[in-house]
């Protein structure tokens, strides 16, 4: 049997870094880990390729050379996948699809074979055993949380590494909390469930054998969902990255309490976490309370961002617009804390009603569902009714976005996060990143029209914390990105 396994093309997201990546010669962000974790769970014996689009286009000869084609995907890579489909059905391909794209919305997609749904350690054997039997099913479903300490470790070598600014790995998945926005209790549930640190241990020693040194991130719902658990794994991650000389540098997802724990955010540091990114969500408290997001009421949002800052890592933060609650002033009352904050990553997106979410469900009873969700939260599309009036919410969401992205706001928050960063992240300074220097000079110092703003912060970041100005070299190059983002958005 040879099977193709295809990840489809994101579209210029903000997440996506589109625009920057060619500063270091890559050609996608990350890798495709759950596929990479599926074709570790077939059959030894059959023959494996597979596609990123996002790294190279899928070639005539890769689908005729293949008896099925395996597709996942997310929700903002749909228009992609369905070409990609129909591109298999011309050549009379079998086709087995899986993922968030297809759990959701697998009704739009008549033309795949196969949808092998949830969680693959259950559903994928339930396919592999009818295949082998002769009948497979056209639909494969389970709401069973499988235990992941039985997860394979990814078939790291159908990819080229050297294509990507980062690898990924997973170690738990599931959040305990439960905002009336978010799909990850639908994915995943509420009890996080770990790999073991061996299993950890072994995925990066088999990374770091692949020849990988750089980025690698912890694409957990959040890392910290279960902190006893993650104050057992970071002290082997501690010795393994001390007997390797620190070769990777990790960033991940958690939630706001990490900022109360003095321990776990000393052992991250140690273990050479350097980001974090962190659903903040509103500075509002009363739409915080609507969202159900209880670990960000009853606390000061900016102390706790600067708390995690102090302790040595950047702090990316999610930010959203369009709750019941908030008033026209919600948008300077964003900016204002984002710039305060020093939240130089900062995501800003429209309330988005994901299908089957609490809010999903609230907003159907009350008949304020519009148009169909597009899996990106920052394209200015809204698929509610919401109460502000649509108009003064996309008014105020182009305001805000303007603004925090303008050159001015955007370097000056950097230069708030450089003056409260404790930079302790163990890194040793790359060719490319060298190169990512030199063209930064060329695009931004010469030719930008932020300039200015750039110079001043490279000089004063030299001369006051020279060990931040790696770090503030590559967040004015990532602001090249998110001012494109901005753009888009507040056209669209």
């Amino acid at each position: 049997m040879n099977v193709l396994l295809v990840y489809p093309q994101y579209p210029n997201t903000f997440w996506s870094f589109k625009h920057v990546l060619k500063f270091i010669s890559k050609k996608a962000s990350f890798p495709p880990l759950g596929l990479l974790t599926i074709a570790a769970m077939l059959p030894k014996e059959w023959n494996l390729k597979l596609v990123d689009a996002n790294v190279k286009e899928i070639t005539d000869q890769e689908l005729e050379w293949a008896d099925m084609v395996f597709i996942s995907a997310m929700t903002v890579q749909k228009k992609n996948a369905q070409e990609i489909i129909t591109r298999c059905k011309e050549k009379e391909k079998k086709i087995v699809a899986g993922g968030p794209l297809f759990s959701t919305f697998h009704e739009n997609f008549k033309e795949v074979d196969h949808f092998v749904l949830n969680e693959g350690e259950v559903t994928l054997p339930l396919f592999l055993k009818d295949l082998e039997e002769g009948h497979p099913q056209p639909m494969y479903t389970s709401t069973e949380r499988p235990d992941i300490t039985k997860t394979p470790v990814p078939y790291w070598d159908l990819i080229n590494p050297k294509d990507y600014s980062a690898m990924a790995i997973q170690y738990s998945r599931g959040c305990p909390f439960n905002c009336e926005f978010c799909d990850i209790v639908i994915m995943n549930g509420r009890i996080p469930r770990t790999k073991t640190s061996e299993q950890v241990i072994t995925e990066f020693q088999t990374l770091y054998d692949n020849g990988w040194r750089g980025t690698v991130f912890v694409v957990d719902d959040n890392f910290i969902g279960n902190k006893l658990k993650a104050k057992e794994l970071l002290p082997h991650v501690i010795k393994w990255q001390e007997q390797h000389k620190y070769p990777f540098l990790f960033l991940t997802e958690a939630s706001t309490n990490l900022a109360d724990d003095e321990e776990l955010m000393n052992l991250m540091t140690k273990a050479n976490f350097s980001r974090v990114f962190l659903g903040i969500e509103t500075p509002s408290e009363e739409s915080l309370i609507e969202a159900g997001k209880i670990q960000n009421t009853s606390r000061n949002l900016l102390d706790t961002v600067k708390t995690i800052q102090q302790h040595g890592m950047q702090v990316m933060g999610g930010f959203i617009v369009g709750f019941d609650h908030d008033t026209e002033s919600i948008f300077q009352s964003q900016i204002n804390f984002i710039q305060q904050a020093g939240c130089v990553v900062a995501m800003v997106g429209v309330l988005t009603a994901v299908p089957q979410t609490r809010l999903w469900h609230r907003l159907k009873a009350e008949n304020r569902l519009l148009k169909e969700f597009t899996g990106e939260n920052t394209d200015a599309k809204i698929n509610f009714i919401p109460k502000m009036g649509e108009e003064k919410l996309l008014n105020g969401y182009r305001k805000l976005l303007s603004t925090i992205y303008s050159p001015k706001e955007y370097y000056e928050r950097i230069n708030t996060f450089i003056q409260n960063y404790n930079p302790k992240a163990k890194t040793k300074i790359k060719v490319q990143e060298i190169k990512a220097f030199l063209l930064s000079i060329w695009k931004i110092g010469i030719f930008s029209n932020a300039r200015k703003y750039y110079w001043k912060l490279l000089f004063k970041t030299f001369f006051k914390k020279t060990k931040a100005f790696p770090v503030a070299v590559e967040l004015a190059i990532l602001g090249l990105h998110f001012q494109k983002i901005a753009e888009k958005c507040i056209k669209a």
